[in-house]
């Protein structure tokens, strides 16, 4: 009889040659331990991989922060990004936007059986290297494969954790009458590139989507302390939406001008021929800042000298009045209000 010893392990003998999953990759088998080993392994490899049942962390000392979030986006690649670039960027945004500093990741995917290989190889290293350059480490995660036809390609869902350092209180019920409001660059950028990708649009300037991790904007803010009222990532629903909820949150009246608000000539014109509005078109690599008035214009000078922000704006300020509404002053001098969206702007866009 042949000793244990001698007979061949066939996990190192096979190798995955498949070029699209399969029901089986989601079996919790071989097929599944050489798709988690040979495509998200393979790319974020780090010490803290261990595949036990949980990620073991680390945590210095401070208050925690916590975001999940789902990305369902089509197409899965786009100009300026992907869904896999998109998750991280996503979620890294939401603990910023808190006043967190991202530390850690973990990742869930659903995947469509038949799905090219190719492409998911691309999606994880995407990840890897947008984690990287924020210094996020991607912990844990989790592999289901469902039939064909019963999903549309991949689905990613991430929770993220950051350490919110002493003297950070970003919450909209600190916005008060005075305060400034900041944009960090143009409007719009995302959803009209998401838009164009989709419906075969072609613009004499292309349409980039705006897709980037707001680490160093974190980095930069969290200097200012209590200066720093609330910041808010205006995604899906845009701008307007943000402002609206900011408004209805803190129980203040918020005034923009619209010849303040940063918005690039290929997205106007677009968006004015579409009949579409850019103020509620998504963004994935901006954020709304609201400010004490005696720092405004130290943290728009700030904002300047990242590569990020460097299109960042002061548009308008909190009144008392109206409570929980956005007017806007249009560039022909008249107001109007400026509402939350309603209804449907641009499907699947995150």
């Amino acid at each position: 009889m042949q000793p244990i010893t001698d007979i061949p392990r066939r996990k190192e003998e096979v190798k995955m040659k498949q070029e699209r999953i399969l029901m089986a990759h989601g079996s919790g088998g071989l097929m599944s331990q050489q798709l988690i080993d040979e495509i998200f392994k393979a790319a974020w490899n780090n010490e803290l991989m261990e595949m036990l049942d949980s990620a073991i962390l680390n945590l210095p000392a401070g208050r925690l922060a916590m975001s999940t979030d789902s990305f369902v986006i089509t197409p899965l690649f786009f100009p300026g990004g992907d869904i896999g670039k998109l998750s991280i960027c996503g979620t890294v945004n939401d603990l910023v936007a808190c006043g967190a500093k991202p530390l850690y990741m973990s990742t869930a995917f659903i995947i469509e059986e038949g799905f090219p290989l190719s492409d998911l190889r691309k999606i994880a290293e995407s990840m890897a290297v947008t984690a990287q350059e924020v210094g996020v480490k991607l912990v844990t995660g989790d592999t289901k494969v469902v039939e064909k036809g019963s999903a549309d390609g991949i689905f990613i869902n991430t929770t993220g954790i950051g350490i919110i350092p002493e003297g950070i209180n970003y919450r909209p019920q600190r916005v008060k009458p005075g305060d400034k409001i900041i944009v960090t660059g143009y409007m719009g950028d995302h959803g009209l590139a998401i838009m164009a990708q989709r419906e075969g649009l072609s613009f004499n300037t292309p349409a980039l989507s705006d897709c980037a991790p707001l680490y160093q904007l974190g980095q930069m803010t969290s200097q200012y302390g209590q200066a720093i009222k609330c910041m808010r990532d205006p995604t899906r629903g845009g701008l307007a939406t943000v402002l609206n909820e900011i408004a209805r949150q803190a129980g203040v009246g918020i005034r923009v001008k619209e010849s303040s608000i940063p918005v690039l000539e290929v997205i106007r014109g677009a968006c004015d021929m579409l009949g579409m509005d850019p103020l509620y078109m998504a963004n994935e690599g901006k954020m709304v800042i609201f400010t004490d008035a005696e720092k405004a214009d130290e943290i728009l000078a700030e904002l300047g000298k990242l590569s990020q922000t460097q299109n960042a704006a002061i548009i308008g300020e909190v009144y008392s009045d109206p409570a929980g509404m956005v007017l806007i002053e249009t560039e022909l001098g008249a107001e109007r209000i400026l509402g939350m969206l309603e209804g449907e702007h641009v499907p699947r866009i995150c």
